[in-house]
């Protein structure tokens, strides 16, 4: 399914474009709510659904398709890292990005080896959370700065990074 997108970060659809449609997967209920009001200020997002465990999340994104799925990484009904490859399976063109309070490097790492396309953190300003949804749409990935420094600086003193 072809969509027309952002090419760089931070621009919007042109005009006409279909919106970005994405499934909001928290299990806060007002947290969705706060996340909902966030993208409906973007007049290129559209939230098609929204989850708050792991199984009504497979579901959702299964049936509807979404470019984007914003997912809590500590969801009811099971391990969000082992159902994230799954997931992708069942909605190959579907951009994960994984939002969370936590700030470890490793586990930025570990979500992204398992197939998600972003890690953002819920201390992070609004314009980060739609910045890396549309980052990821555009094909690219998304972590955080900080977490990315972290990375990168870990790669080099392990000899991971050539």
């Amino acid at each position: 399914m072809s969509r027309d997108t952002p090419e760089r970060s931070g621009e919007r659809a042109e005009p006409g474009a279909e919106p970005l449609r994405i499934v909001l997967a928290d299990d806060h209920q007002v947290v969705r709510r706060g996340l909902q009001l966030i993208l409906d200020a973007e007049s290129d997002f559209e939230v098609v659904a929204q989850a708050g465990d792991i199984r009504s999340v497979a579901r959702q994104v299964a049936e509807l398709q979404p470019d984007v799925l914003l997912l809590d990484l500590n969801m009811p009904g099971g391990s969000v890292l082992d159902a994230i490859p799954q997931l992708r399976a069942a909605a190959a063109d579907t951009r994960i990005v994984v939002l969370t309070m936590r700030d470890e490097p490793a586990l930025a790492r570990a979500v992204l080896d398992a197939g998600a396309r972003g890690y953002v953190l819920k201390e992070a300003a609004d314009g980060e959370l739609t910045m890396a949804s549309r980052e990821v749409v555009a094909g690219r990935r998304y972590l955080n700065r900080r977490l990315a420094g972290a990375l990168l600086a870990d790669d080099i003193l392990t000899g991971g990074w050539d």
